[in-house]
């Protein structure tokens, strides 16, 4: 196996312990994000149903109970991950009644059912909610039910159906659902470890969900989350988070977060959600009438909702509602559920997960504004001339004006040196002594321009970090301040985010310090959008009888009232909330392509050849770069560039700083191959580039690239990486040998392939003669 660390290579730049070192492996593998179709269960196995759960245990998918549309079920299917294979699973003893919308869940070895709606719906009777408990032991097929009495007092949860169960800390807990009168939202536990046969209500504390039913959980980190789910006139698309240890709600909420973020899912009933790695899933239910199949992924750790791209060979389920989904290894696996026009499915499909380490890109630049090491600008704001420190490489990629600003202001540094006869000075050389540029804002206000330079970043604003309320008046203010800089700075994006920002923040207690201030800035959409607030109907009165309203100017006040009379015929043309403009991916894409090469301050050498690049941007991604300018400076500001030991390709190179500077993984298989330790050499956040080059050599390498990648193995002296190329040659030799490429390969890779070719051939020749050997023998 190929290992990351380059041969010889002895410094370590504090590699974090959670970035694992990986090795490749070869094949065959699954692609990622692809929907596979499994094997339906068949009719005579067990019938096509909703409603039904299904859990994981070992290598296999079980699932029980359900409807089939004309009966409840409580027959135990199991599906082998391995065989592709359906059969009934064996069982023994007292299976629990035939039942929909119950909870199962896994503990140890051993599956637990609770609750779930019973009876005969084809003759609508006996119908019943059930507060029940089952053990199923997959070792032995036994099937019990636990009996529960707390001294002589009974104390157990109300029958329920359609709520949520998980386990924790060898607990089952059971949230919400229906009790056949009312949705609820108390919670109870148990312990399933046989030290007590006694239910205990769970106190809730915090920002407990809406009584709900019919929604999933998922266990991770701790914690249980909830999202969505039937709630009468309080459906929300709400993702909520429940902390075991502090038995407290948490909502998870980042509207008030400024980052041009997908939005969540639609709120929706009879759906799933399973945890992986870092990521909650959500698929299918029923969204507002629709039975929608987009894959939906939350980002614990960035709190960002996104939808998966499924691979182009997919097979993608059709929307449903009331299947079940599980999660074996690295996959997920759905099954059944009621689809179009109320049909009963038997279908089970696979998706093939990702676990790429996140994109750190983000955090890295923030970071380094946070340390505020390496700046070569000052940016003086406000009448008082604040002064602020920052990075030509990032307000220069993020901002046209801001970059003309800072082309002005080296010039007249240059002017000031010239006219002081110190010739040999350069504003941007990096040289301890060397003195920022300065540029002036007399028309910011500090604090808004902070939040500004936070946006060029990190491509995001949180306002609540300087207030915990973010309708206050004083943040509405700050952002109508930011609003107006970025207006100022052509950021169209960041521009469209306040006004998205604003027009949801104002409400009836600001809107009237929002309307004086938009009206004294000149922020005519702003402004335009308070007035359309007021002269609501349902705003007015309240708004117009209020104290705040007596204090406004009286301009102002005269135009409420006349456009509560007479409407605007022509109002203004609203902004576009399209997010137009370029993320922060883009601009430093452009930065690195050409707009940032006059702001250069360094050179990498590579080859002898001078590639231009940028300290500050270069420092916040790499650490090894990071510790190499914060102790010194390389003579005339000059790196030879390297990984361990071995010198990358040209090509290669330039796919590690599109890497660097807009985390961008999109390599030829060769380029995988020079960077694959190119990670733990320069010490990036975490492994995300090294799992990228993983993938990439295990599932892309082919005979129509071979030789570029035997070239490469051959060049860092990846051995094992060689064989494996070697091997594909000798198998695929008659289309390698018609490759152009093969012709300019050197003298001894040629000797290398022929090499194998023989030893192919000699292997080949030895089971030949084997097989003689035992024929002759067999006719004697």
């Amino acid at each position: 196996m190929a290992i990351a660390r380059p041969p010889g290579m002895e410094f370590d730049h504090n590699w974090p312990e959670s970035a694992e070192c990986l090795t490749l492996d070869f094949g065959p593998f699954e692609t990622v994000h692809r929907w596979r179709r499994m094997p339906e269960c068949d009719e005579f196995v067990g019938a096509r149903r909703s409603k039904h759960t299904v859990v994981a245990y070992k290598d296999a998918i079980y699932v029980f109970g359900g409807d089939n549309g004309k009966h409840m079920l409580n027959d135990l299917l199991r599906f082998d991950v391995k065989d592709k294979s359906w059969g009934r699973a064996f069982t023994t003893g007292c299976p629990p009644a035939p039942r929909y919308h119950h909870s199962s869940v896994v503990h140890e070895n051993s599956m637990f059912v609770f609750g779930g709606y019973t009876g005969d719906i084809h003759s609508n009777s006996n119908l019943t909610n059930k507060n029940d408990l089952f053990e199923y032991k997959f070792t032995t097929g036994l099937w019990s039910e636990w009996r529960f009495f707390d001294g002589n007092v009974r104390r157990m949860p109300v029958p329920r159906s359609a709520h949520g169960a998980a386990v924790y800390d060898g607990k089952l807990w059971i949230f919400a659902g229906y009790n056949g009168n009312a949705r609820l939202n108390d919670m109870w536990t148990f312990s399933l470890l046989g030290d007590s046969k006694s239910w205990e209500e769970v106190p809730q504390r915090g920002d407990c969900p809406p009584t709900c039913c019919n929604f999933p959980v998922a266990v991770a980190r701790d914690s249980m989350f909830v999202f969505s789910g039937q709630s009468g006139a309080k459906i929300t698309n709400s993702l909520f988070q429940f902390h075991f240890k502090e038995k407290y709600w948490t909502r998870i909420s980042t509207d008030h977060i400024l980052r041009g973020a997908p939005p969540p899912p639609t709120r929706r009933y009879g759906h799933t959600m399973v945890a992986f790695d870092r990521h909650l899933y959500v698929f299918g239910g029923a969204a507002d009438s629709t039975l929608p199949n987009d894959l939906h992924c939350f980002d614990l750790d960035s709190q960002l909702w996104s939808i998966i791209q499924p691979s182009p060979d997919s097979e993608v389920p059709s929307g449903r509602l009331f299947h079940a989904a599980a999660v074996i290894g690295d996959a997920m696996y759905i099954f059944g559920g009621t689809v179009d026009n109320n049909v009963r499915s038997g279908e089970m499909f696979r998706f093939q997960f990702s676990c790429y380490p996140k994109c750190t890109l983000h955090e890295d630049f923030g970071k380094l504004l946070e340390s505020r090491q390496f700046c070569d600008v000052e940016f003086l704001v406000g009448e008082e001339e604040h002064k602020i420190p920052a990075h030509i490489g990032f307000v220069a990629a993020r901002s046209h004006w801001l970059r003309n600003k800072v082309r002005q202001a080296r010039d007249r540094h240059r002017e000031m040196l010239e006219q002081t006869a110190v010739s040999d000075y350069h504003p941007m050389s990096g040289k301890r002594n060397t003195l920022l540029l300065q540029v002036k804002l007399k028309d910011a206000v500090p604090e808004a321009f902070e939040l500004v330079l936070t946006y060029i970043y990190t491509d995001r604003i949180d306002p609540t970090k300087k207030s915990r309320d973010p309708l206050s008046n004083k943040i509405v203010l700050l952002m109508m301040d930011v609003y107006r800089l970025a207006v100022q700075f052509h950021m169209r994006r960041l521009e469209q985010l306040c006004v998205q920002y604003l027009e949801s923040a104002v409400n009836h207690r600001n809107v009237l310090v929002a309307l004086q201030n938009a009206s004294d800035l000149k922020l005519d959409f702003i402004k335009e959008f308070c007035l359309k607030f007021i002269v609501k109907e349902s705003n007015y009165n309240q708004i117009v009888m209020s104290k705040e309203f007596e204090t406004i100017a009286q301009p102002l006040m005269v135009e409420i009232i006349r456009r509560r009379q007479v409407p605007a015929v022509r109002p203004l043309t609203e902004p576009q909330c399209d997010l137009a403009g370029t993320t922060l991916e883009q601009d430093m894409e452009a930065f690195l392509k050409g707009t940032g090469t006059e702001f250069c301050d360094i050179t990498l050498m590579l080859d002898d050849q001078p590639i231009p690049a940028h300290k500050a941007i270069l420092a916040a991604r790499c650490s090894y770069f990071e510790a190499m300018f914060r102790s010194f400076m390389p003579e005339n500001n000059t790196v030879t560039i390297a990984i361990g030991e071995m010198i990358p390709s040209m090509q290669s190179f330039h796919t590690l700083l599109r890497y660097i500077y807009y985390g961008d993984v999109t390599m030829p298989p060769e380029d995988s191959l020079y960077l694959f330790s190119a990670p733990y050499f320069y010490g990036f956040t975490n492994n995300r580039l090294q799992a990228f080059c993983k993938q990439n050599l295990e599932m892309n390498v082919t005979f129509e690239n071979v030789i570029q990648i035997l070239e490469a193995a051959d060049r860092i002296q990846a051995f094992d990486m060689k064989k494996h190329a070697l091997n594909l040659v000798v198998h695929h030799f008659p289309k390698v040998a018609r490759l152009p490429r093969i012709r300019s390969l050197s003298r001894e890779l040629l000797i290398d392939i022929l090499e194998a070719l023989a030893d192919d051939m000699s292997e080949s020749k030895l089971c030949q003669d084997m097989s003689s050997a035992s024929l002759c023998g067999d006719s004697v």
